[in-house]
C-alpha cells in the first residue's frame, strides 16, 4: 500500500495539534490540515491558555490525568527552551481562590503542577471576601503566537495545510484514505453530534504589565491570566449562545469582577474584547469510526468536544488521536494484502 493520505479537519489548536502528533507517530504518512478558519480566527485564539483542567463527568479521572501529564510535561519542555517566546509559553504562579473550602482540597491535577499547596493566612488576607485557596505554578500559553508554532512546525515536517471548507466528510472519500475530525463546534453540523454544544466565552485584554500573578475564583467564571503581552480578564459561560458578538454589558460586568480581585487593576486600558464558542459535551469524542455507505468505507478518527479545557489536555488528546490513526493504517493495510491474496 502506498502512503496512506490523511486529512485533518479543523485548524484550532486540537487540529494542528493532532497533525503534528500524526507526523510523529506515523511518519510514513501523508498528512494534509483542511479548514475554513484559521488563526486568528478560531475559537483557540480566544481562549486563555492556561494550564488547569476542567473535569469532563464521562471521562475516568485517570484518562484525565494522563491528558494533562502528556501535555504539561510537552509544554514545560517548550518553556525550558529557546522556542518558549516564539511558542508564546512561559510559567505563570498564583492563586485559585473560593468563597467556601471546596469538598475536594487536592484536585487529581495537583501533583502535576509545580509547587502546589494551601494558601496561607496572610496569603489569603488579599482576597479578604474568600475562606480558602491553593497556590502553585502553571504554564500559560499565549494561543495566537502557539498556532502560529505549530503551523510553522507543521510545514517544516511536509504537512500541506489549504483553505477549505468541508460539509461532509464524505467529499474527503477518494482523496483521502483516513479523516480526522478535529472540527470543534464545527462536528455539531459536520457530523451531526447532538450531544455537542456550545459554552460562550467572552474575555477581555488588558494592558497590566504590573499584573504577574494569575487569579481564578474556584468556580472558574472570574479569573485574571498575565500573558507575554497582555492580561486576559475573563469571563462568561453561556450554555447554547451561538452568539459571537461582544456584549458591553458583560465587559463591563468582567471588568468590574476582576477589579474586586485586583483592584489595580482599575488603571488598565482594555485593548480588545474576544468572543468564542467553547465546543462541549459530557466528554470528548476521542474514537474510532467507520463510516459506510454503498459498501464503501471511510475510516475515520474523532478528537473533539473539549469544551474549556482543551488547552490542559490538547496534546494528550492529540497523541491519543494519532495512535487510533495508527490503528486505522495498520487495519487498511491488513485489508489490503488479504486483497492480494
Amino acid at each position: 500500500m502506498a502512503a496512506p493520505k490523511v486529512a485533518v479537519v479543523g485548524a484550532g489548536l486540537i487540529g494542528l495539534s493532532t497533525a503534528l502528533c500524526i507526523t510523529e507517530t506515523c511518519p510514513s504518512c501523508s498528512v494534509t490540515v483542511l479548514s475554513d478558519q484559521f488563526s486568528p480566527n478560531t475559537t483557540s485564539d480566544v481562549a486563555a491558555g492556561i494550564l488547569i483542567p476542567h473535569t469532563y463527568p464521562d471521562t475516568p479521572i485517570h484518562v484525565q490525568k494522563q491528558w494533562f501529564k502528556e501535555t504539561f510535561s510537552h509544554l514545560f519542555a517548550i518553556s525550558n527552551s529557546a522556542e518558549a517566546s516564539e511558542a508564546g509559553i512561559h510559567l505563570v504562579s498564583g492563586w485559585q481562590i473560593f468563597k467556601n473550602t471546596p469538598k475536594q482540597q487536592l484536585p487529581f491535577w495537583s501533583d502535576v503542577v509545580l509547587g502546589f499547596r494551601p494558601m496561607s493566612e496572610a496569603e489569603l488576607q488579599k482576597f479578604p471576601q474568600h475562606r480558602f485557596g491553593q497556590a502553585f505554578t502553571t504554564l500559560k500559553c499565549d494561543c495566537p503566537p502557539y498556532l502560529l508554532w505549530l503551523e510553522k512546525r507543521l510545514k517544516a515536517s511536509g504537512v500541506q495545510i489549504y483553505a477549505r471548507k468541508v460539509a461532509d466528510l464524505w467529499e474527503l472519500h477518494g482523496e483521502y484514505n483516513i479523516v480526522v475530525n478535529c472540527a470543534g463546534i464545527g462536528a455539531h453540523q459536520l457530523v451531526g453530534d447532538k450531544k455537542l454544544f456550545p459554552i460562550r466565552g467572552q474575555v477581555l485584554k488588558v494592558q497590566a504589565p504590573w499584573v504577574k500573578n494569575f487569579i481564578r475564583e474556584g468556580d472558574g467564571l472570574t479569573y485574571i491570566y498575565p500573558g507575554i503581552d497582555s492580561v486576559t480578564l475573563g469571563g462568561t459561560r453561556e450554555k447554547d449562545n451561538w452568539s459571537l458578538s461582544p456584549d458591553p454589558g458583560t465587559t463591563q460586568d468582567i471588568f468590574d469582577r476582576c477589579c474586586s480581585l485586583e483592584p489595580s487593576l482599575r488603571g488598565a486600558q482594555v485593548v480588545k474584547v474576544k468572543v468564542g464558542l467553547r465546543p462541549s459535551r459530557q466528554c470528548v469524542r476521542l474514537q474510532r469510526e467507520v463510516l459506510s455507505q454503498g459498501g464503501v468505507k471511510l475510516p475515520v478518527v474523532h478528537n473533539y468536544g473539549h469544551g474549556s479545557g482543551g488547552f490542559s489536555v490538547h496534546r494528550g488528546t492529540a497523541k491519543d488521536a494519532a495512535h487510533l490513526v495508527g490503528e486505522c493504517i495498520a487495519a487498511l493495510q491488513g485489508s489490503s494484502s488479504r486483497a492480494k491474496l
